[in-house]
């Protein structure tokens, strides 16, 4: 089945989801640098790209910038004023992705910060910005529901936060996992079950990336 996930894949994007020079450039120099091939796949990056739209976002804030690939997609989507803020744990990934972002245009419009994201979020809380429209989190996933507790500090009614890899090749679904991925994602999926100001939803997904899947909430 992983050939025809492949496929099917291929064809969205071809015909949805295009990559261009400077996106096919993020994902060459990504994998020269050696690394981590988990970027989302074109389909997810249009996605992001769709409801950064669709939010009218001015501000948007990324948690794991890795090489820029999904930051890219999100940055196209913003105004000539706006801002896209992305937290990257290593400087190899931040130095990489920068370089990735100029090439797109979007230095001007995008600020990557270098350092565990649970340091960042307080030192940009402190200076007060403008509530995020759009939080899109793709980081360590044993950290994701501390994430979203930040990501509804920095935002607004009406935001919406995207969680990525959910599903972790089915795994989520063990309530007995010791795992830190595992827990750390059940956490943020019951987080956002039950907290009052959030309603989401998570969908599962294959493609090239194989069994994965989303979680999307909007702040009430």
């Amino acid at each position: 089945m992983s050939q025809v996930w492949d496929d099917v894949d291929d064809y969205f994007t071809a015909h949805l989801a295009p990559d261009d020079d400077v996106l096919q450039a993020a994902l060459r120099d990504s994998a020269a640098a050696e690394l981590p091939q988990v970027n989302v796949t074109a389909p997810q990056g249009k996605l992001l790209h769709l409801l950064a739209g669709v939010q009218g976002a001015r501000h948007i804030l990324e948690i794991g910038t890795l090489g820029g690939y999904s930051t890219i997609w999100l940055g196209r989507a913003l105004p000539a004023d706006g801002r896209l803020v992305s937290l990257e744990y290593s400087a190899k990934h931040a130095e990489i992705a920068t370089r990735n972002i100029a090439r797109a245009g979007l230095d001007k419009l995008v600020e990557v910060r270098v350092g565990p994201a649970l340091e960042s979020l307080p030192k940009l809380a402190d200076e007060n910005p403008p509530p995020f429209d759009l939080v899109f989190i793709d980081a360590d996933k044993a950290n994701n529901a501390h994430y979203i507790e930040w990501a509804l500090k920095l935002t607004r009614t009406g935001s919406l936060v995207v969680v990525d890899n959910v599903v972790r090749g089915g795994r989520v679904a063990d309530a007995g996992s010791d795992a830190p991925d595992v827990r750390g994602t059940r956490a943020a999926i019951e987080l956002i079950g039950s907290h009052p100001r959030l309603d989401g939803t998570a969908i599962q997904t294959v493609g090239s990336k194989g069994y994965d899947g989303f979680a999307l909430a909007r702040v009430l």
